[in-house]
């Protein structure tokens, strides 16, 4: 791409209306450039900006590190970040935006769950033939909800629940809410009909949902993932589906998700376990897969480029973040 010269800020992976919502958050003087793009996708060989903005998706290139001032991650989430601090090594700020999608995370997963107890795929598949066998459904209220994570997204979730009239526990290594009842995991998957995941990715949790913690689960469950797919390994939760164990699955997230992100945008297949089984569980009539797309409402877009324009004008004044990635 032709850029200016002396760009200030270059956003990855920016949607149309999230980058009409940065132009108009961003101070005049800002020289920015907005592409849907992954760095991958856009193919550029440097870093065209001291400061990028990326999303989930992008890789980092660990060439780029020595020439970058600043990297913001337009998301709740900054394991990205903190893997290429770590293979990078360098001396970059890094920053992130911790607080503007609670609620929408939050009501996505409870439409995701909802939608699966009430069988919503099969529902809209069986309309052109007007057939209602085999879609007796679930309601929501003293169905057991565990909330995996109970974070500024967990709490969210937790408090939708109670108000739907579900039995509602909590699993977390930090107990920070006094109206959450707290238990381990291994009491609380087989106790679940619905388990939804709202964790921060760590190293300690990557494959947390494995097979051997399923296994576990009430015949049935509900499995819902809003934080980030390596949580929840796909062929594993392929296998609990296949078994019954699990009933249904609704996933925001994946794991190597910018692999699977890129390919079918390009429409390719690649040769990787974890991209075949989500593509083999979007197949299914008990399983729904949206694009990391829980985050996306006009409340949550707007709070997001206010607060991207916010952390973006102080880097460029400062040279660090209002909101820096702890560590």
């Amino acid at each position: 791409m032709n850029r200016p010269d002396g760009l200030d800020v270059c956003f990855y992976e920016a949607f149309e209306e999230e980058a009409d919502a940065l132009r108009r958050f961003l101070p005049s003087n800002t020289r920015s450039e907005f592409t849907w793009k992954t760095i991958q996708e856009a193919a550029d060989f440097a870093p065209p900006a001291r400061l990028i903005s990326i999303r989930t998706q992008s890789v980092i290139p660990p060439a780029w590190a020595g020439n970058l001032g600043g990297i913001l991650a337009r998301a709740t989430g900054y394991d990205g970040l903190v893997r290429h601090r770590g293979t990078a090594g360098a001396n970059v700020q890094l920053g992130y935006l911790p607080l503007y999608c609670a609620r929408a995370v939050a009501e996505q997963a409870m439409l995701l769950w909802m939608a699966l107890l009430r069988k919503l795929p099969l529902q809209m598949q069986q309309f052109t033939i007007f057939h209602r066998d085999g879609l007796t459904g679930s309601e929501c209220e003293n169905k057991n909800l565990l909330v995996v994570g109970v974070g500024h997204i967990g709490s969210e979730i937790v408090k939708i629940g109670q108000g739907l009239g579900m039995n509602v526990r909590g699993v977390d290594i930090v107990q920070r809410h006094s109206s959450v009842l707290y238990v381990s995991k291994e009491d609380g998957v087989p106790w679940a009909d619905v388990m939804v995941c709202a964790m921060n990715l760590t190293a300690d949790n990557i494959g947390y949902f494995t097979e051997r913690v399923l296994q576990h689960a009430k015949r049935g469950a509900i499995f819902v993932n809003v934080a980030r797919g390596e949580m929840s390994p796909p062929p594993d939760l392929l296998r609990m589906l296949d078994e019954g164990r699990l009933g249904g699955v609704a996933l925001d997230v994946f794991d190597q998700e910018n692999k699977l992100a890129v390919a079918l945008r390009a429409g390719g297949l690649p040769d990787d376990v974890s991209v075949r089984a989500v593509l083999e569980l979007a197949k299914r009539s008990n399983v729904i897969c949206t694009p990391h797309n829980a985050f996306n409402t006009s409340e949550s877009v707007e709070r997001k480029a206010q607060q991207s324009a916010q952390q973006t004008e102080h880097f460029l004044r400062h040279g660090r973040f209002l909101w820096p990635v702890p560590g």
